[in-house]
């Protein structure tokens, strides 16, 4: 499979066992440049321990993570962001007493750590990269506000830009969308269409109709297996899968 150049991230063989628990189990999942994967399945099935096996949160008991041909298993969490790859997790970690400009400017790639803090000039090159992103993210007229004030979407979205600032190649979300209202569900669902072009980007969720908007592909799993995958409306007249979810 790592001949294929169209392969961005390629998970072969992963599993992780919690006190003989197997989380993920012998996982072979593979996901595109410029592609909008979705990940779905009950609770307890592996979604989230996918995503912190990846970014390196949590480490593998066996198998291979690699992305852009890079093995990821044995790299540190800052590393693996290094090698470009941006996780957002379900609850925003913002600074709430800062300005939506100041979450961004202090996600700069230049910005990162004490000592590039301290060494950092608001540059004209800053400031573009940054009020970019705010436009992406519906937040432009509200850059000098105080993050704190901001909705729970926005504050999703907030988030959101403040790992596109470091312009990952591979962006990895978790229930982005749950707690907001409808409308800022259609612009989540226009953000993330927009933000694939040019990286890929994985999405836990369990919004079926936020799904069928965005995603390219559906990967289903069931107990750390991969139970189906393919197209939405393949996946969702899968028997398996109906039966998955109907059980639970």
């Amino acid at each position: 499979m790592d001949t294929n150049t169209s392969v961005a991230l390629a998970v072969e063989d992963l599993t992780v066992s919690f006190d003989g628990f197997k989380a993920v189990d012998g996982l072979n999942f593979y996901v595109e440049k410029d592609e909008l994967r979705v990940v779905i399945g009950p609770n307890g099935a592996g979604k989230t321990t996918l995503l912190d096996l990846i970014c390196g949160k949590t480490k593998a008991t066996s198998g291979s993570i690699k992305f852009m041909n890079k093995e990821l298993t044995k790299l540190a969490e800052h590393n693996i962001v290094r090698a470009g790859v941006g996780r957002k997790f379900q609850t925003p970690s913002i600074y709430e007493n800062l300005t939506v400009f100041e979450n961004l400017e202090v996600s700069f790639p230049r910005g990162r750590g004490v000592l590039g803090c301290l060494g950092f000039r608001r540059t004209p090159d800053v400031i573009q990269r940054v009020e970019e992103v705010a436009e992406q993210i519906f937040l432009k007229d509200l850059l000098h506000s105080e993050a704190g004030l901001l909705s729970h979407g926005q504050k999703q979205w907030l988030e959101i830009g403040m790992l596109l600032i470091q312009d990952p190649e591979l962006l990895m979300l978790d229930e982005p969308v749950a707690g907001m209202s409808v409308k800022e569900r259609e612009q989540t669902a226009e953000l993330l269409k927009r933000i694939c072009k040019g990286r890929s980007v994985i999405v836990i969720e369990h919004d079926m109709e936020f799904v069928q908007r965005i995603a390219h592909r559906v990967t289903v799993l069931h107990q750390g297996k991969i139970l189906a995958e393919g197209r939405m409306e393949k996946v969702q007249s899968d028997p398996k899968v109906v039966e998955v979810y109907l059980g639970h």
